[in-house]
């Protein structure tokens, strides 16, 4: 998908200060049990009743021969749609990290940030309002929530059923196919609809090619989606992928107040 022109600056800008401040077996085609579409469209109602889970997440960017990583790791609460993770940037050219890792703080219609970059005091918060982001922090973070990751998912369609196949040692289901955001957004849980409506008037076209693996009771195990979108002139594609495990962790998740959150201008 193509960020609409004049839109994709800010989404943008703060992905790109972020960096400077499984192949399926063959299987059988039919899924046991079902219609594939309808089986993806309902990975985020099976992740609210497993209720939490750790989180990897994994951001791959690559523009005009320049290829970067963002790694995530955290967990999320799906019920209360909140979560932490402890973003590690890439390293430089030498193989010496540059950046202290960020810890982003994720709750219904916004992204908070700590170690955000240059220009921010080092107990301070950066607060995004990801209703306000062209692509409603599916990127922008540097990781995609988990729940907008899933919640994606309720747009599924033209899904085939790849095959089963081993994620560290679970058994899960490969599903193949495109989420339409616009649709997504008109059927997603009311914590995560502002961001994802964002992102669908902001991109020309809807359509995202996802990869999900389910385990056998329809939790979403992993999930990888693929975006492009254009930034000054240059085709971004971006491989966004979020891994789930250890469903029931305990995640504790404290907002800052108002009085830690900076509100002064940002250098990117």
């Amino acid at each position: 998908m193509v960020v609409r022109n004049g839109r994709s600056g800010g989404a943008w800008a703060v992905a790109a200060a972020l960096l400077v401040g499984g192949c399926a077996a063959p299987g059988d085609d039919a899924e046991p049990g079902g219609d594939p579409a309808r089986t993806v469209r309902g990975a985020a109602e099976e992740l609210a009743r497993a209720g939490s889970s750790k989180a990897s997440t994994s951001l791959e960017m690559a523009s005009g021969g320049t290829r970067v990583t963002i790694r995530g790791e955290g967990h999320y609460d799906f019920r209360r749609r909140t979560g932490s993770l402890q973003v590690v940037l890439p390293k430089d050219a030498a193989g010496e990290s540059e950046h202290r890792p960020i810890t982003e703080l994720l709750a219904p219609g916004a992204l908070y940030m700590k170690n955000r970059g240059e220009g921010v005091p080092d107990d301070k918060w950066v607060r995004v309002d990801t209703t306000t982001l062209a692509d409603g922090n599916l990127v922008t973070g540097g990781a995609t929530d988990p729940a907008a990751a899933a919640e994606l998912l309720r747009g599924a369609r033209t899904v085939t059923y790849v095959g089963e196949v081993d994620l560290a040692g679970v058994k899960v289901r490969h599903y193949r196919g495109v989420a339409d955001i616009a649709e997504a957004a008109r059927l997603a849980s009311p914590q995560v609809r502002g961001a994802l409506a964002a992102a669908a008037k902001g991109f020309t076209t809807d359509t995202v090619p996802f990869d999900a693996y389910l385990d056998r009771e329809g939790r979403l195990r992993k999930v990888r989606h693929q975006f492009s979108f254009s930034n000054q002139g240059r085709t971004v594609a971006v491989a966004s992928t979020t891994l789930l495990y250890g469903f029931g962790a305990r995640v504790s998740v404290t907002l800052p107040d108002r009085a830690d959150i900076y509100a002064g201008k940002i250098k990117t």
